[in-house]
């Protein structure tokens, strides 16, 4: 029945004050299990549990076989909260299936279904059993017959008295299907009274039958046989997944017959499959659906053989792959809830509404177990439970459908009082009131309705959408926003102002050290929006106090020139002028360039001196931006006062030279040497003084030498040579004998023409080492990325006589290419694995890996292979857009499309960090947006890059989000125009603020 207008709002009344009171329908916290009731046992109630939260608190009550219990009236039942007692249970009256109900005034869940049976076993009939009589070598079956029972046995038997059990083997089996007892070959100690044992495995009650005689025929002993299988499996056996199935098989035979096991189909069994009770039970733990299948079980003697085959076949009970949710929806509009389950066979699908079955008509129906209901009302809410259910079981999934109906409400989304936009961009002014069913929205310009054209459009989420803004836009929107029920107002004030330009940039400069310059950065601004300069040096924010002695901000209002006094060299590199106003940002940059005298050489080095001359070598220091013309060499002893410039060949020493022979020095004296260069700004300081193997001052006349002697560690005796030259520092002894890597003791003397002076204090060093003899195993190759592979190895086995392991070498060729003309780069002797860089995307690569070590390397290993991965996209992700509040930051962007020779995309990677910091964060998502949840207490620098498994691509333009001072932030990178261009570190952009204007 259809309500009225008045109900529905009175309705939608009661339903606003639940969802303050925050209403919640009945959801089960504990629901009832099956249960097995043991007779006579002394606990003399059996609780079944159900417990449900919800607000209002839920009441219950209770089914058993689909009737009500009526608690009020039957007292062998009460409720405990929402739990079943039953007292005194009875198995003629109690046995069967219960159910609880949940309700509260949302409406009613029901549980599922619990069965209670009860487990109970009685006595044998006391009737005598009778004799048995067999012959000698005769298989035999003695049965058991159970006695009336409810839940399930284990069997056991007596021989002769009790407790002397039968002791199964291959001759004798008890089978735990039927209890009877099966001898396959009768022998004489067999002789005797048997009597079956039966035990209730739920209440361990024990009851035993009459003894049955077993005795041998006088008229001889029975021949051999072939088996004959007394004990086999169905030939159809259901079993359900995750069971523990067993399959028995005994066969009678003379011989006793052996028992194999196999399957139908030559599959061999899994690890999991045991053999129990002399191959008599085949056990499949955990059943699964590839354990299905024909099973057979063979009897084989000396006679003969025999087969028994059967059948298992899978089953499983539903469960859930998609449950309902609870869902909140507008009235008029449609639900569509589905929910889905799996299991064999396949499950059939019914609703309950409110504990009942869902009544369907032409605006509800139900298809594959998707529920619709078109054209909702107020009436349709309640609690709803979708059931899947096959033969062997089923399952509920429960959920809350709240049909709400309301006015137009802007309190708890109201629209925006202020929007800041600049000339030319794009702006939308939301729209967005609660309101049941959806509100339709119109928009006024002052007192002028807005209507559709060329550049404004009405979203369908109620917004309003205007391109290009012209200063015309500029003013007071309001949104109105009805439905049914009734309708609301909401108002935006539009500001429009002129983009910022800078009219006068910095522009790339040369200077020398001790200089001064200034460089520009003068803009055009709207006049109604503050203006801010910021300098940035190389990716850092300029502080003017701390740099104070060479840094100042110079110009008006409109004008953020830098000035800089006395330049020096760490004043090099790049500077970024940014604007910044509540509205937008642009840069521009220069780079500056400040050139200085060299610095000075290095490893200055006496390589080979003589009476009168000294050659000389070094290497370039640092050439402060001015290339370095020349050298001169410098020379001081202890006669002369400070350094002389020394007369050297070549005469005049250009500054690609770094060589050079000291000439005119004058014998037995000591000198020292050292370098200065110069560029066009000047001479630059001088390189450290070079040294000397012995100072001349403590060589004390002619005939100096030195006297080298060395001994095998271990060995007394040392062997001397004597090295004449007082300048080589050097001594190398060779004998083919000596082992590798062997340690000898060392120690030098001096001497000259007067006799010997002392030795120096005894070291240990050891000979020349052995090369490796072994490759690296377990090579191994993969592809890290378009240009990377990742290589890795097994450390070699090494020995003394190896000495020390400097590392390993890795050669790496492609495929187009030669091995001859492999790459090679080493690693140290501790990796075990490398990474080449530097590589063609989407080719082949060969590698192999040998250690070395000081004496050389050793042979290769394998040759492995790996293809790098194609190239990351060249699109680099597109119209980035934010919205910005204090506490965090909401980007979009378009998705990048990989072409058919580049990798395809996997996620996106968002790089931030704050103005003032360099460390960058990375979020990593596989969406086209994300939410940066951060204190926008300052300026972020933000940029986007796609990712996939050939690396990162092309980043975005990178985004600058500023510091939030009032209210709410949006932007884009896509209405960037008329700016100049833009370091690295520092980002092109166009942002909207929200400012007050007063």
């Amino acid at each position: 029945m259809m309500l009225s207008w008045k109900q529905l709002i009175l309705l939608s009344f009661i339903g606003c004050l639940a969802g303050e009171l925050l209403l919640q329908g009945p959801v089960f916290i504990k629901e009832p299990s099956n249960s097995v009731f043991p007779v006579g046992s002394e606990d003399k109630k059996i609780t079944l549990n159900c417990e449900a939260r919800g607000n209002p608190s839920p009441h219950y009550r209770w089914q058993l076989n689909g009737s009500d219990i009526d608690t009020s009236l039957d007292h062998r039942y009460k409720l405990n909260g929402g739990n079943l007692v039953v007292i005194n249970p009875n198995r003629n009256w109690d046995t069967g299936s219960y159910q609880c109900f949940a309700t509260n005034s949302l409406g009613t869940i029901v549980s599922r279904e619990a069965k209670l049976q009860f487990a109970y076993l009685e006595n044998f009939k006391t009737r005598m059993r009778s004799t048995v009589s067999v012959r000698e070598g005769q298989g035999v079956v003695l049965l058991c017959g159970p006695p009336p029972h409810s839940g399930e046995l284990s069997y056991a038997w007596v021989f002769n008295e009790y407790p002397s059990f039968v002791e199964e083997d291959s001759r004798r089996f008890v089978s735990q299907e039927t209890g009877h007892l099966y001898i396959a070959k009768v022998e004489s100690s067999d002789v005797g009274n048997y009597t079956c044992v039966v035990t209730s495995t739920v209440t361990n009650a024990r009851v035993l039958g009459s003894p049955t005689p077993l005795v041998l025929r006088s008229d001889g002993v029975m021949g051999e046989y072939e088996p004959k299988i007394e004990v086999q499996f169905p030939e159809t056996l259901p079993a359900a997944k995750g069971s523990t199935v067993k399959l028995e098989c005994f066969a009678l035979g003379n011989p006793v017959p052996r028992i194999n096991w196999r399957r139908s189909d030559g599959m061999p069994f899994p690890n999991k499959i045991k053999l129990r009770k002399f191959n008599g039970v085949l056990e499949i733990p955990n059943f699964q659906q590839e354990d299905t299948g024909s099973y057979e079980c063979i009897a084989e003697n000396s006679r003969g053989k025999n087969v028994a085959r059967g059948r298992l076949t899978y089953y499983a009970k539903p469960h859930w792959v998609q449950l309902i949710r609870d869902v909140e929806i507008a009235v008029e509009d449609s639900l569509y809830w589905e929910c889905r389950a799996s299991g064999k066979p396949k499950p059939s699908y019914r609703w309950l509404k409110n504990g009942d079955a869902l009544v369907l008509e032409e605006r509800i129906q139900i298809e594959n177990g998707a529920l619709t209901i078109s054209n909702l009302n107020v009436t349709d809410s309640g609690m709803f439970q979708c059931i899947a259910e096959n033969k062997h079981g089923l399952i509920y999934s429960s959920a809350e459908l709240k049909v709400v109906a309301s006015a137009p409400d802007f309190s708890r989304n109201p629209m925006k009082t202020l929007v800041q936009v600049q000339v030319g961009s794009l702006v939308i002014l939301d729209c967005k009131p609660r309101a049941s069913p959806r509100a339709i929205s119109f928009w006024k310009k002052g007192d002028t309705m807005v209507r559709e054209q060329s550049r404004i459009s009405l979203l369908n989420d109620g917004g309003l959408k205007i391109l290009n803004v012209t200063k015309a836009d500029a003013g007071t929107y309001t949104c109105t926003a009805e439905n049914q029920f009734g309708k609301a107002n909401g108002t935006t004030h539009l500001v429009v102002t002129e983009p910022t330009k800078i009219i006068l940039a910095p522009s790339n400069m040369d200077v020398a050290v001790g200089e001064s310059v200034i460089l520009p950065c003068q803009v055009q601004h709207d006049p109604l929006l503050d203006i801010m300069f910021a300098w940035y040096f190389n990716g850092a924010l300029t502080d003017f106090k701390k740099d104070g002695s060479h840094f100042e901000k110079v110009g008006g209002s409109s004008s953020g020139d830098l000035m800089i006094r006395n330049i020096q060299l760490k004043h090099s590199g790049k500077y970024v002028c940014m604007v910044q106003t509540g509205v937008d940002s642009v840069s521009s940059a220069a780079e500056l360039i400040v050139r200085g005298s060299p610095g000075p050489p290095e490893n200055v080095k006496v390589d080979e001196i003589t009476d009168t001359t000294a050659q000389l070598s070094w290497t370039e220091g640092t050439d402060s931006h001015s290339p370095v013309l020349s050298y001169a060499v410098q020379a001081r002893t202890p006669f002369s006062v400070g350094w002389q410039t020394v007369t050297t060949v070549p005469e005049v020493i250009d500054g690609k030279t770094h060589t050079a022979t000291v000439v005119e020095l004058n014998p037995w004296v000591e000198y020292e040497f050292r370098v200065v260069a110069s560029n066009k700004i000047g001479g630059g300081e001088p390189s450290l003084p070079s040294e000397k193997p012995v100072p001349e001052e403590l060589q004390n006349g002619g005939g100096f030498g030195y006297v080298v002697a060395f001994r095998p560690l271990g060995v007394t005796t040392w062997i001397q040579t004597v090295v004449t030259s007082p300048d080589n520092p050097r001594y190398v002894f060779r004998n083919e004998s000596i082992v590798p890597f062997s340690p000898y003791e060392v120690k030098v003397g001096v001497y000259n023409n007067k006799g010997e002076g002392p030795f120096s204090p005894v070291t240990t060093v050891f000979s020349a080492e052995e090369e490796p003899t072994v490759a690296p195993s377990h090579i191994s190759a993969h592809s890290l990325s378009s240009s990377e592979i990742e290589v890795s190895w097994n450390t070699i086995p090494w020995k003394f006589s190896n000495g020390h392991l400097l590392g390993y070498e890795v050669r790496y060729w492609n495929n187009g290419g030669e091995e001859e003309s492999s790459s090679k780069m080493k690693v140290a002797g501790n990796q075990t694995s490398a990474v080449l860089r530097g590589l063609k995307s989407n080719l082949a690569y060969y590698t192999a890996v040998r250690a070395y070590n000081s004496a050389g390397a050793g042979p290769f290993s394998d040759t492995v292979n790996a293809t790098t991965k194609k190239t990351p996209p060249s699109q680099p992700p597109g119209n980035v857009v934010w919205n910005a509040t204090d506490t965090k930051v909401v980007l979009n962007w378009e998705q990048v499309k990989a072409m058919e020779n580049e990798s395809q995309v996997t996620g996106y990677k968002v790089f931030y960090r704050t103005s003032s910091q360099n460390d960058v964060q990375v979020l990593n998502t596989n969406k086209t947006s994300a939410e940066l949840l951060l204190p926008v207490k300052e300026d972020y620098i933000i940029e986007v890059k796609a990712t996939t498994d050939g690396g990162d691509g092309t980043s975005s333009e990178q985004i600058r989000i500023p510091r939030i001072t009032s209210m709410d932030a949006r932007g884009s990178t896509s209405a960037i125009s008329n700016i100049h261009p833009v370091s690295g570190y520092i980002p092109v952009l166009l942002f909207f603020i929200v400012n007050a204007l007063w």
